[in-house]
């Protein structure tokens, strides 16, 4: 006999959480729709394949409710919007699609670090000017003694 008490989850819970994310809930909103603790969310995930591909979907819905909002206050449709706030919470909020950082591979085709010709017949007539400007300062900077 399994110690503990008995599991609260049933298949019926995916429905809950896809409705969840259908109002913008996170995975605590989602959690609290299934009276249910944040950490009983992640472990039923990790034991019910079913309810793991529903609480993605139901976080990809709840981005797109997110964005939805967005929409419609940028054209004026929700009085008081602050952008700023709206922004904020967006880049933390789904970072993979809301963010301004890049990531940059510096590694070489052959794994290594080591520093590479650079190609000028690649760039761009953008990316040459940029570079140009560069180096135009950098060449205008007094040298350190």
């Amino acid at each position: 006999m399994p110690a503990g008490r008995p599991t609260k989850y049933d298949p019926s819970m995916c429905d809950i959480v896809i409705a969840a994310g259908e109002e913008g809930e996170t995975l605590a909103g989602m959690a609290e729709a299934c009276d249910v603790d944040r950490a009983t969310i992640t472990n039923w995930m990790d034991e019910h394949p079913e309810f793991f591909s529903a609480v993605k979907r139901g976080l990809q819905r709840a981005q797109v409710w997110w964005e939805r909002q967005g929409k419609l206050a940028t054209f004026g449709s929700v009085p008081g919007f602050n952008a700023t706030s709206y922004i904020f919470n967006m880049k933390n909020r789904f970072p993979n699609d809301w963010r301004e950082k890049q990531d940059v591979d510096l590694t070489s085709s052959d794994g290594s670090m080591t520093p590479q010709a650079l190609n000028l017949k690649n760039l761009t007539d953008t990316e040459l000017a940029a570079m140009a400007k560069l180096m135009a300062k950098a060449q205008a900077q007094p040298k350190e003694q």
